[in-house]
Order: C-alpha cells, then structure tokens, then sequence
C-alpha cells in the first residue's frame, strides 16, 4: 500500500502563488504515475498535471503556463507548483498515483491523498 499526504495548500490573493508538497510512503511513487486532481462542490475530479514514470508530463489547458510539476526522488514526493493564480482554480487538490501510463481519468489512479484546499481570493 502506499500513503500520499499532500501540504501546502492555503488562502491565496489571485495572482499570487502557491508551492503543493505530495509526500508518499510505503512505496517508491517515481514508478507511479504521479498526478494532481482537483475538485470543486458538485463537479467532478478534475485532472490538473501529472508526470509518469518516464518522466513524461501532461498539463490541462486551463493551467498551462501558470502551473507546472516537478518530482524529488530522494523525497519521494512531487510537487505543484501554482503561480499566478485565479479565483477559479479554488478547489480541493489531490494527489494521486497509478500503476499504469495514464493521465486523465481519476477511476485509473490506485491511491489518494486526502487532499488540500486551495483558495484564491479576487
């Protein structure tokens, strides 16, 4: 089993940044796909970035060029880092991991952080 326990999260002016920290344990998650969800009240999860274990990244439109990912090995743990910032990307974040080459669809990913809210003010 692995453990994925996500920080950083907080309260935010839009346009500002914020750094999310996915640690994991249990497992080694550089043989995982490593992604970030994200979910508002009433919506489903949405895919946010993800890098695989080839080191392959994807990023969703609505975030690109503003967020990027990154992965330390030795910290076993991935990261989010969100810059400029807009009211719309409040939500809960998650992290995530699959076994498999997959990116997009939240039924494909074996375990799940609890998550970290992320709010961003106008």
């Amino acid at each position: 089993q692995m453990q994925l326990v996500e920080s950083g999260g907080g309260v935010v002016q839009a346009g500002g940044s914020l750094r999310l920290s996915c640690v994991a344990s249990g497992r080694t998650l550089s043989h995982y796909t490593a992604s970030w969800f994200r979910q508002v009240p009433g919506k489903d999860r949405e895919f946010v970035a993800g890098i695989a274990h080839n080191d392959g990244i994807r990023i969703v439109d609505s975030v690109k060029g503003r967020f990027t990912i990154s992965r330390d090995n030795a910290k076993n743990a991935v990261y989010l880092q969100m810059n400029n910032l807009k009211p719309e990307d409040t939500a809960v974040y998650y992290c995530a991991a699959s076994g498999s080459t997959t990116y997009y669809y939240s039924y494909e990913y074996d375990y799940w952080g609890q998550g970290t809210q992320v709010t961003v003010s106008s």
